[in-house]
């Protein structure tokens, strides 16, 4: 039993996820030697299905489990290695924009309101 645990534990499963694009969403399940970094598992989830995203490994945000990390970050057991696209609209923009929109009254407090109520209540 001691020689099937020691087997084992020279891999590393890590799960590989690129987001490309709104609701879309790649993932590879890899098995990599005990050591490997960031971008070994890059390269090994590009070997798999081809390049994941154009510039995957140069200028994409990577994470491990939504935080960020580097390249040469040595990986854990079940690790999720993410590549991040890059935002087309800044977050805050677009909320700007879209309640600009809509307007005051078909937004937050004021899209449910009681028949005959006050205004935001």
């Amino acid at each position: 039993m001691a020689e099937s645990g020691a087997g084992a534990s020279k891999t590393l499963t890590i799960t590989v996820v690129v987001c490309l694009g709104p609701r879309e969403v790649r993932e590879w399940t890899l098995d990599l030697p005990v050591g490997s970094t960031v971008a070994d598992a890059l390269r090994a989830s590009c070997a798999i299905a081809g390049p994941p995203m154009p510039e995957a490994e140069g200028t994409q945000a990577l994470g491990i489990w939504g935080r960020p990390a580097r390249l040469d970050a040595v990986l854990q057991p079940l690790d999720r290695v993410e590549i991040y696209r890059s935002l087309k609209v800044d977050p805050k923009v677009a909320r700007r924009e879209r309640f600009a929109r809509q307007g005051a009254r078909t937004t937050g407090l004021f899209a449910r309101r009681r028949p005959g109520g006050k205004s935001g209540y």
